[in-house]
């Protein structure tokens, strides 16, 4: 038979393993969102690659504790909820941070990527970066654009000296005439 103490082991196993499975976490303060604001945020954090999910403090202290998160048993005091990063930190840290500015009821608090603990500032800092793809779209066009330069200098070298016979040429035979 399962009693209490069983179910609070089960939460703090699941804490546990959630937080082994995440790339990042986002501790935030949800006191006076209402359910269905606290629906909303759930959905766009899913579509952003990230899950949000309300634990009792204690027991993700417990969860935390002598762990790589222990670091964040120090911003359990209030209403708190995990957001729990499975992709893209920087798409999760967007998107509560465009729905804390819709909704000021909703704060950051902490964040933690890799056991680095990361402040509201340095959440909201990520949240400002392009997307990974734009990133990546630099990076291929930074790549491409000396290639480019080269290939039309090569390109440049036999049509400019093609020119330069031909220019050679009609003098050559205006001078004869």
């Amino acid at each position: 038979m399962e009693g209490p103490r069983s179910d609070k082991a089960a939460v703090v196993e699941d804490v546990r393993e959630r937080l082994s499975s995440s790339s990042a976490v986002i501790l935030t303060e949800y006191r006076g969102l209402t359910v269905a604001e606290l629906a909303a945020l759930r959905q766009a954090l899913i579509a952003a690659g990230g899950h949000y999910k309300v634990f009792k403090n204690t027991l993700v202290r417990r969860a935390v504790h002598g762990g790589p998160w222990e670091g964040l048993e120090g911003a359990l005091t209030g209403p708190t909820a995990i957001a729990f990063v499975d992709g893209d930190v920087g798409a999760v840290a967007k998107a509560l941070v465009g729905f804390a500015r819709e909704n000021p009821n909703l704060a950051l608090k902490q964040g933690a990527i890799d056991g680095r603990l990361l402040e509201p500032a340095e959440l909201r800092a990520i949240a400002e970066l392009p997307s990974r793809e734009v990133l990546l779209a630099c990076l291929a066009g930074g790549l491409a654009a000396p290639l480019r330069q080269l290939a039309g200098l090569l390109n440049a070298l036999p049509q400019n000296f093609a020119y330069g016979l031909r220019a050679l040429v009609d003098a050559r035979g205006a001078g004869e005439e």
